[in-house]
């Protein structure tokens, strides 16, 4: 105990305790439930980048401390990729930097970017540690609210939740600093259009802004949806910070690799912040990405046609239910009304739900400032085995 009244915890980080999905991920446990709410697979990546993690093991690389920038092999691979994906041309040795996850990428670059005081502009509703890191780098975030609009009950894939762009216009001050933006985006799955996008564009480099895109589910689009980098649009590529993951794209999220790309000013400012939070990660794995990385067009191909189908069955399972789907065009997460139910309150319908069937979800609140906005929606991952998917639906037959 201190000698004083201070509280313990940082000021700037009193609002944050144990995150949501700390708390239903130990629920799900304790009630033997389903556990759709974190979004993470329950089956591993294909075989031979596993391998090649145990090859890189055995062969000595990694296993001491990586390069800071990242290991050359992956800074390589990532600018490769995103050359044949987008046309995007990086240096691989200026403009590319390895982080352990995205997680880490959104920390480091608001931390770097972001002075006390600045306004940082997001997307609500959005990842929680968005929130915490614009907390922990003094920054004052503004959210632009997400509204629902259309792709409902089931419907074919869209964007069910929609940016209004005259809103996030007036968002922007004389004291904002950056747009923080997610595309795919979690939770709704929106993804948004070259216009929405050409207009961040124009609105940026109006107000000379820096941008933060995350970019993490940017191969799981569906349907005409298609991801399109934000760097790709005139006057972005030199204000851009674009992170990219392998944990999404490749089943492997325990092993903690992301990447930022970027111009070589913006990448050595965020990876002065980087190096005083985990210096190097994640090296046998940095190897094994590379290989990933290389896999032809064919992988991404079957892997969106993969979750394409457990995103059909696990909301069609949920329009029978009785619950209002928003089938989401791009990520592996639907987000639901619980109001035709007769529910309002996602957090007290998600601690409820593994009693009353067996299932864990996560309430949509916990990514909104404006919680009241996002009360009576409720997500649910839908990146499992096909038999745990089917189980999961039978299960939730009980509230219809």
């Amino acid at each position: 105990m201190t000698s004083s009244a201070r509280p313990l915890l940082n000021r700037r980080l009193a609002e944050f305790g144990t995150t949501i999905f700390a708390e239903m991920s130990a629920l799900a446990t304790a009630t033997g439930s389903i556990n759709l709410g974190q979004g993470f697979p329950d089956t591993d990546g294909p075989e031979e980048i596993r391998e090649a993690a145990v090859r890189a093991l055995r062969d000595g690389r990694g296993n001491q401390y990586p390069p800071g920038p990242g290991v050359p092999e992956l800074r390589t691979a990532i600018a490769a990729h995103q050359e044949h994906r987008y046309g995007l041309s990086f240096d691989p040795d200026r403009e590319v930097l390895v982080t352990a996850g995205a997680t880490e990428a959104i920390a480091a670059s608001l931390l770097a970017l972001v002075e006390p005081g600045d306004e940082v502009v997001a997307l609500e509703p959005y990842y929680d540690s968005y929130a915490a890191s614009i907390a922990l780098a003094g920054g004052t975030r503004v959210p632009v609210t997400l509204r629902p609009d259309g792709a409902r009950d089931g419907a074919a894939e869209g964007n069910a939740f929609r940016l209004d762009l005259d809103e996030l216009r007036a968002a922007v001050t004389d004291r904002t600093r950056l747009l923080l933006i997610n595309t795919p985006h979690n939770p709704t799955g929106t993804v948004l259009t070259r216009e929405e996008l050409t207009a961040i564009a124009a609105l940026a480099v109006e107000r000379d802004l820096l941008v933060i895109t995350d970019e993490v589910y940017e191969h799981l689009t569906f349907g005409d949806a298609g991801h399109i980098p934000l760097a790709t649009l005139p006057g972005m590529r030199e204000r851009t910070v674009t992170i990219g993951s392998a944990g999404k794209t490749f089943s492997f999220t325990g092993w903690k690799v992301g990447w930022v790309t970027a111009s070589p000013e913006l990448v050595t400012a965020v990876r002065s912040a980087k190096q005083f939070l985990t210096y190097v990660a994640s090296g046998p794995f940095q190897y094994a990405v590379a290989e990933a990385l290389a896999l032809p067009d064919s992988y991404y191909d079957a892997f969106r046609a993969d979750m394409s189908a457990k995103r059909d069955l696990l909301a069609d399972g949920l329009v029978a239910a009785g619950f209002e789907v928003f089938r989401p065009a791009g990520t592996y997460f639907v987000t639901t009304d619980i109001r035709p139910l007769g529910e309002s309150d996602g957090f007290a319908f998600c601690r409820a739900l593994p009693e009353r069937a067996g299932v864990v979800a996560i309430p949509n609140a916990v990514f909104y400032d404006h919680r009241e906005a996002g009360a009576p929606f409720v997500r649910f991952a839908f990146c499992k085995r096909i038999p745990v998917l089917e189980e999961a639906v039978d299960r939730l037959k009980k509230l219809a």
